[in-house]
């Protein structure tokens, strides 16, 4: 089971219970509403709190004999993640997972966020920022047919593989809810969402605890490594604040100096992690570091506000060497008065870099591992899945790769010097043998590289399917890809990292792949996107667009084009904020791509 459904099988296993007799090490908090909701549109603004170990949440929830009725629609932050917004149903049936893993263009724990999920009979959608961004359908939602409360709570689950790694130093952590507001399904005489199908009941600004509508929670449950405590619920500034804290600075008070978590080289540089938002003025101090044997030329405070960049005279990879940090002050003026912490050294990849996913070493490549600070390259999330070593794989001289695989995951990050590398996914379905159960979408450096993979139908089962990813440009020493799930998990079997190096007089390579690839860039966008897509051969080719409801708007292409990579510009200017679909029908072969337009 993934580390989601481990999660939902604990929690499962008991109702949830009054305060134990034994309080635990830590305090968050949960707040409800006393009122339970049949269907609706449930919204909220809210920034998120940062942090390995830890989630901040708003969902619905039946809490009426959950173990034979459980009913359950997250939207759940993880603070490990800085571009990433988890959705999932549970149901009494869970059957496939239904977890996704939504790429966002921006830190949620910087700013506030519109976060909403419309629920009917037929349907949950998700949104950010008002616009759809996920929609789930099928068998599973009519088993989403109990009254739910609405919910927010920040907690830290013990299951380090969903959430990373806790460090009870990075206490206390804050997340700020700015209002939340509830809209009944109407359908045909509404006033807001989706075709004006939902009639908004109430809207809560958090200026006050109003006490007819919400309780503070006074409970925990298994996997929870904290109990939630009402004087974690403050109202401040507007602000509803949830706070997770030990047991001896309850409320939203940091009176915590911030900590580093770590400190690893990087190209020419050192890259510093602290456990919250600095102080600029101090951060930014090159007096406030020192690195015996070398000599710091600048430093810089990222965007976040977490990390530090030390640019250093060149250093020895072979080395050891410390850091020493001290005067720097978080944003509530608590100061560090003095650290030492040992610089990780990872050794460079070599390239072509080759990594076994999900699998030992084996042949040229290297074998799977975690990603953290002390690494070079790794995953986060996803469980180990194996077929014998007598499984036929076809389409490759490297079965053994694409035995194993890792799926469940959400990221992978290698680390490498900046520059321009060309990317190898390898993947093979070895589970499902019928179209349309395994869906997922593919990010690279932020940009969505593949939507809609389907192996089953693009590659069958047991056979190799390899996507190349050419000219990405690395500009923080760090490759990112990002999966996100659509149907049941996603998958990678195998990586494979190459500089990319002047192709003057080499011979093209073949793709390897003889089938239709498309991908748009930007996406989301605001006006207008490229829609790139690779033929084949060369065929008819027919191209259209379709809103949210299935209804065509445009004809994009028809007719005739040669094999090969071709671009196609979509102009927006006169459609509206919301979903789209762009359909690509090639001979027998067929393609959809989401398109979100925001303005």
């Amino acid at each position: 089971m993934t580390s989601i459904k481990i999660k939902n099988f604990l929690l499962a296993l008991i109702l949830l219970t009054p305060i134990s007799l034994f309080g635990k090490l830590y305090k968050g908090a949960e707040y409800r509403t006393i009122e339970s909701f049949l269907y609706g549109r449930f919204e909220v603004r809210f920034k998120s709190s940062v942090g390995s170990g830890q989630t901040s949440t708003f969902f619905t929830y039946n809490d009426i004999d959950p173990m034979e009725q459980w009913n359950e629609i997250d939207i759940e932050i993880l603070g490990r993640y800085t571009d990433d917004i988890q959705f999932n149903i549970i149901n009494p049936r869970q059957g496939n997972n239904h977890v996704r893993h939504q790429f966002v263009p921006f830190d949620p724990s910087l700013d506030f966020h519109t976060y909403a999920f419309e629920w009917t009979p037929d349907y949950v959608a998700w949104f950010i920022d008002s616009v759809e961004v996920y929609r789930q359908t099928g068998d599973h939602i009519t088993t989403l047919s109990k009254p739910q409360k609405i919910m927010m709570n920040i907690w830290n689950p013990e299951y380090e593989n969903w959430v990373g790694p806790w460090f009870d130093k990075a206490l206390p952590k804050f997340a700020y809810y700015d209002y939340v507001s509830y809209a009944s399904f109407t359908p045909g005489s509404g006033d807001v969402g989706t075709d004006n199908n939902f009639s908004l009941q109430w809207f809560d600004d958090f200026e006050i605890w109003d006490q007819e509508r919400w309780q503070k929670a006074t409970h925990t449950f298994a996997g929870n490594k904290c109990d939630f405590e009402p004087q974690n619920i403050v109202f401040q500034d507007g602000f509803m604040i949830l706070c997770l804290t030990d047991n001896d600075n309850l409320g939203f008070i940091d009176n915590v100096a911030p900590y580093i978590l770590g400190a690893r080289a990087g190209n020419n540089n050192i890259v510093v992690h602290f456990s919250e938002e600095l102080d600029a003025a101090s951060a930014g101090n090159i007096n406030n570091y020192a690195i015996p044997g070398l000599d710091i030329q600048s430093v810089t405070l990222r965007h976040n506000g977490r990390v530090v960049d030390l640019i250093v005279s060149e250093f020895d990879s072979t080395s050891s060497y410390s850091l020493v940090a001290t005067g720097i002050y978080d944003i509530y003026q608590n100061r560090l008065s003095a650290q030492m912490v040992n610089i990780a050294m990872p050794q460079p990849l070599t390239f072509p870099a080759k990594i076994n996913v999900g699998g030992n070493t084996t042949a040229e490549f290297l074998e799977d591992q975690e990603w953290s600070l002390n690494e070079e390259y790794g995953y986060l999330d996803g469980n180990v899945y194996q077929v014998p070593s007598t499984q036929e794989i076809t389409g490759t001289d490297v079965p053994e790769i694409y035995r194993s695989e890792r799926w469940g995951i959400v990221k992978y990050n290698i680390m490498l010097p900046n520059g321009k590398y060309d990317l190898t996914l390898m993947m093979a379905e070895n589970h499902y043998d019928e179209t349309q159960k395994r869906i997922f979408d593919v990010y690279v450096e932020g940009s969505m590289i593949v939507q809609g993979l389907d192996l089953f139908a693009v590659a069958g089962k047991h056979a190799a399917h390899k996507i190349v990813v050419r000219d990405i440009h690395v500009e923080d020493e760090i490759i990112d890809i990002h999966f996100s799930a659509v149907n049941d998990n996603a998958l990678l079997n195998g990586l494979i990292i190459e500089k990319n190096e002047t192709r003057v007089n080499k011979v093209p390579e073949t793709k390897p792949n003889n089938y239709l690839l498309a991908s748009s860039y930007p996406n989301p966008f605001n006006s207008s996107t490229l829609i790139q897509y690779n033929l084949p051969y060369a065929g008819y080719l027919k191209m259209e667009l379709f809103d949210v409801k299935g209804r065509k708007i445009d004809s994009l292409f028809n007719g005739n084009t040669s094999a090969g990579k071709h671009e196609l510009r979509l102009n927006a200017e006169k459609l509206p904020s919301g979903l789209y679909f762009c359909q690509l029908l090639f001979q027998e072969q067929s393609q959809t791509i989401r398109l979100v337009l925001i303005k």
